[in-house]
């Protein structure tokens, strides 16, 4: 019963930030960088899934979605906040499942060539990360949540569909969390994503 209700908690959290993301994007106004130009403020939702692996070698998959909000300085170069959660609802046969949240921020480039719809873009962020419902071993025994470094390094590509609206074809990242689990406590993962993203202009 506690493993369901954290689980319709996770949803119901990246449900209310995802709807609550809307109103305020639009109230946003698009950055201005040097000689007054101004350049849009970008808002993605993405549906993601994430490939981890434990201590026995056995992966697993996560599922989840995720909201980015990226400000651009000039035509190239801007700044990234991610906010990403996942679920695994069982990992191997151990049954154990695992929620895991993170929130990063860091730099992005990206590159769209002339007359072309595609824009190509890479980041490193770097935040914290949560994770919980699940079984972290301690010094004074095991506990259900960790706060823990969270480092994401990747990139993707979006599609522009319309002056304000773009399909992210795909983004992968490698996805770094540093959970207690009895052996280097630092765990590799591939996390990738799709969706849509919102130009405010």
């Amino acid at each position: 019963m506690q493993r369901k209700k954290g689980s319709m908690l996770l949803r119901g959290a990246m449900t209310v930030m995802l709807l609550a993301a809307l109103p305020l994007a639009a109230q946003e106004k698009p950055a201005t960088g040097p000689g007054g130009v101004k350049y849009p403020l970008e808002v993605a939702f993405t549906y993601n899934a994430a490939r981890g692996q434990t201590i026995g070698n056995t992966s697993f998959w996560m599922q989840g979605a995720g909201m980015q909000i990226e400000g651009r300085v000039t035509p190239h170069f801007g700044v990234v906040a991610d906010v990403t959660g996942t679920q695994a609802g069982k990992i191997g046969s151990t049954g154990v499942g695992l929620d895991l949240v993170t929130a990063t921020f860091g730099p992005r480039m990206t590159w769209t060539p002339a007359h072309r719809r595609y824009a190509v873009y890479g980041h490193a962020l770097a935040g914290e990360g949560i994770g919980f419902n699940s079984v972290f071993p301690g010094p004074n025994g095991a506990t259900n949540s960790s706060f823990n470094l969270a480092l994401k390094m990747g990139g993707g590509v979006n599609l522009a569909l319309r002056p304000h609206v773009a399909m992210r074809l795909f983004e992968a990242d490698w996805l770094r969390t540093e959970l207690p689990n009895t052996g280097s406590n630092v765990q590799n993962n591939l996390q990738i994503g799709a969706g849509i993203v919102i130009r405010i202009q």
